[in-house]
């Protein structure tokens, strides 16, 4: 990302009394690391302040064509995006974009609307053997969609982390099966998902003090169908976990199986043939892929290459193309990029599955002249 893409930052968050440490930390683990990188930041709400819509007040102190990114409990994200949309501000969003199909909906017409360029920051689109994989089933090689499997986990620290919110704002699925659900979407653009049913294993979570509706592990099949009418159908299988084990070696298991009619891919991310062993540690599988965090040979960050980064990049370059008359929001969609109608058949699936679990069926998945529903 060139240095001139990014100019004023800020910082936005609910209560104003953590910025003084977040200060603190930016400046020991990057200024300090990074021959006196610039971390500052304007931030909302002032220091001895809490306002959970400081985001409003944040945002209108930007102008048109400026970018925000959300970072926040899922349930937030579709307030911030829209109050931000309807500024006429570029719109990052963590995955999952949003809850539900009618909110993901309502903000692919609202950008439209103002114009302004939305994308979901599913950043394993650019871990590089996920994009070659993808690359080799969309253009054909592989031949036609039939299975897909994968796992997703992380340890039960998480579940400490974000016990505040775990089976009561959002679930795993949402925030893990997420990831590998757009892969599958992003492989397969020929093909819809029709159908999902949810199963998932409680006990550990309400073990470690979670909310009682906290699910463990949770498993999402389905199925989808070809866009043409052929009748071609083929089944995606999305587990998600966060109560692997707390020494597990690698913070995340991510791996996937897609297999095709001439052809299959097997791609397991997780120890990425990279390990280090460390006395009071033990054996453990970094990723310095996602972001390396090692200085180059004259102090400066040099991070530029992970996927992490790349995502991020993405975003900017694709506004600055935006802004110069170089693409239009079409033009974006037409790159692969997440964008939020890119990334709609993922965004039905997961609240398929919520749904599921809750009413305890079967969802169809319905898409008609570019309307998506739930049934």
């Amino acid at each position: 990302m060139a240095p001139l893409n990014v100019g004023k930052l800020s910082m936005v968050g609910t209560s104003g009394n953590k910025f003084p440490a977040i200060r603190e930390h930016l400046h020991k683990n990057i200024t300090q690391a990074y021959n006196g990188l610039d971390t500052g930041f304007e931030s909302f709400p002032g220091n001895e302040e809490r306002d959970p819509e400081a985001y409003k007040k944040a945002i209108d102190a930007l102008s048109p064509g400026d970018a925000i990114t959300i970072f926040t409990p899922d349930p937030t994200h579709y307030p911030i995006a829209l109050y931000a949309i309807q500024r006429k501000i570029h719109v990052m969003i963590t995955k999952p974009a949003v809850k539900l199909l009618s909110e993901h909906q309502s903000l692919i017409e609202e950008a439209k609307k103002n114009n302004v360029f939305v994308y979901i920051e599913h950043h394993k689109r650019f871990d590089p053997a996920y994009a070659d994989a993808r690359n080799r089933a969309v253009r054909g090689n592989l031949g036609e969609f039939n299975y897909f499997y994968s796992y997703m986990s992380q340890p039960k620290s998480q579940l400490e982390t974000f016990k505040a919110w775990a089976g009561k704002d959002s679930d795993i699925s949402y925030y893990l099966n997420s990831h590998h659900i757009d892969v599958c979407e992003s492989m397969v653009p020929e093909y819809r998902p029709t159908k999902v049913m949810a199963s998932a294993s409680k006990g550990i979570a309400t073990d470690l003090g979670c909310a009682p509706e906290t699910e463990d592990t949770i498993t999402l099949l389905v199925d989808w169908e070809k866009k043409d009418g052929s009748g071609r159908r083929a089944t995606g299988v999305y587990t998600a976990s966060w109560s692997a084990p707390q020494k597990a070696g690698v913070h995340s298991q991510q791996y996937f199986h897609y297999m095709a009619s001439k052809g299959e891919v097997r791609v397991n991310q997780a120890k990425r043939g990279y390990d280090v062993t460390e006395d009071e540690a033990g054996l453990v599988w970094y990723n310095p892929f996602y972001m390396k965090y090692a200085p180059d040979e004259e102090g400066n960050f040099a991070g530029q290459g992970g996927y992490g980064y790349v995502s991020f990049e993405k975003f900017v370059d694709a506004i600055q193309a935006l802004k110069e008359g170089r693409a239009t929001l079409d033009d974006l969609d037409k790159r692969g990029l997440p964008t939020l109608k890119n990334t709609i058949a993922t965004g039905a699936i997961l609240e398929a599955g919520r749904r599921s679990l809750d009413e305890g069926r079967p969802v169809e998945v319905v898409e008609k002249d570019g309307q998506w529903a739930l049934k």
